[in-house]
């Protein structure tokens, strides 16, 4: 017990000692400056659609798949690409990727049904558990979607309900990335994939035509291109009799945006560690950062695995499945002060409820005054108008002063933050697409 004790100790003390690397002002300046020279643009639309409002912006989204398909078209033969609609699930975003040849990556029967109703032809539908109702809508719309099966039972579950209506369903695999933990309720396990290929050849009304695995998070390639090495071993070893049959890899998404992961000092791994102590992190004056790959380079380095490891054992179509790099900068939250209790504590119009959950205790994301911008951060408490003390928008604002009727800008909210809102208390702030 005293060894055990002693190496908690030293793992604690290695991680206090960590330095999270600190967001340089410059970059965070030039973020907000951005934002304050759309000020005019954007309150000339809350003019006719007041805060509380989330606004949408199309031409980003836009440009955001012109860049990330670019990418990846310059480094692989052939390439399909589909949206993570959980990551926002609002039914324009998808629509607008439809038209710029998106397919749409579904993992509920709801999305499904918004992805049929958005008339969408190229539907991949993952995530585990699915319901025979579920995979019945899929088997009837068997010419739009393509099922990931998650398990031995699901597989035969499919060929079930696909045999009973007389269709043929296409289908691929998911291959669970880590076998260990939470991570491990996602897929079939590497090793079992000879035997599930030859378990699905006995079920007639099941095309397995594919694989797919997905790890998330990705900050860096590493994880994807390590779990890609995995798999051109096994595919070169073990699965020798079936790589014919293969027609593609769904390397999944998972990609982080430009700008990083930005934290308070309570999102860093020392301030986890003092916030479950009980000593809480001060937020401070200063913000953190881990950086991402950009996406060009992640692109390079997926092609470069993807040929070494993938591409010498099988040709086939990869697909990848976006959502939080493609939709976090398109969509914005605006804001009220709604009440002014102290210098440095005031109190908005909206809650928390409109992101789904207590972010920024530990994200950092600048609130940006418009009624009274200035390129200088005032530390200040920014809390919402919910019935409970974890509904913080932030500890500081970007502006001259902040009063009353004051409008806030909260920037780069697209991303599992309009699909997590929630009816708690508020209402949730409504959608206007420019």
């Amino acid at each position: 017990m005293a060894t055990e004790d002693s190496d908690l100790q030293n793992d604690l003390q290695s991680i206090l000692q960590q330095k999270t690397p600190l967001l340089p002002m410059a970059e965070l300046r030039s973020f907000v400056e951005h934002y304050f020279s759309c000020r005019e643009k954007y309150l000339r639309i809350l003019e006719k659609y007041p805060p509380p409002v989330y606004i949408l912006e199309s031409d980003v989204l836009k440009e955001k798949v012109r860049q990330f398909q670019e990418a990846f078209k310059r480094v692989l033969p052939e390439v399909s690409f589909y949206y993570a609609v959980k990551s926002n699930n609002n039914p324009e975003v998808a629509r607008i990727l439809l038209q710029w040849n998106f397919g749409l990556d579904v993992s509920s029967g709801l999305e499904l049904k918004m992805a049929l109703n958005l008339n969408a032809d190229d539907i991949v539908f993952s995530g585990p558990g699915k319901t025979d109702l579920e995979l019945t809508l899929a088997t009837l719309h068997a010419e739009q979607v393509t099922v990931l099966i998650d398990s031995f039972s699901e597989l035969h579950r499919l060929e079930a309900i696909a045999a009973s209506r007389n269709k043929r369903v296409r289908a691929g695999v998911r291959l669970t990335t880590n076998p260990n933990g939470l991570w491990r309720k996602f897929g079939i396990l590497p090793h079992t994939l000879p035997a599930f290929w030859k378990e699905a050849g006995q079920c007639p009304h099941v095309m397995l035509q594919g694989l797919q695995f997905h790890t998330s998070w990705n900050l860096s390639p590493e994880a994807q291109i390590d779990f890609i090495k995995r798999l051109g071993k096994l595919l070169a070893k073990e699965f020798n009799p079936f790589r014919k049959e293969i027609v593609f890899i769904d390397v999944g998404g998972g990609y982080w945006p430009p700008q990083g992961e930005w934290l308070q000092a309570a999102g860093t791994p020392a301030g986890r560690i003092r916030r479950a102590l009980g000593k809480g992190a001060d937020p401070g004056a200063n913000h953190y950062r881990f950086p991402a790959t950009p996406i060009e380079s992640f692109a390079d380095q997926l092609g470069v695995a993807i040929e070494e490891h993938l591409f010498k054992s099988v040709s086939c179509r990869i697909c990848l499945e976006p959502g939080r790099w493609i939709c976090n900068d398109v969509m914005h939250l605006f804001i009220s002060v709604i009440d002014k209790k102290a210098p440095d504590l005031v109190i908005t119009d909206a809650g928390t409820n409109a992101i789904g959950w207590e972010r920024f205790e530990t994200d950092y994301f600048p609130i940006l005054n418009l009624t009274r911008p200035i390129l200088k951060e005032r530390a200040c408490h920014i809390l919402g108008s919910l019935c409970t003390p974890h509904d913080v928008w932030g500890y500081s604002y970007w502006g001259e002063d902040i009063r009353p009727g004051d409008i806030l800008m909260v920037p780069m909210q697209g991303a599992y933050t309009y699909s997590l809102r929630q009816n708690f208390i508020k209402p949730v702030p409504p959608v206007i697409i420019k």
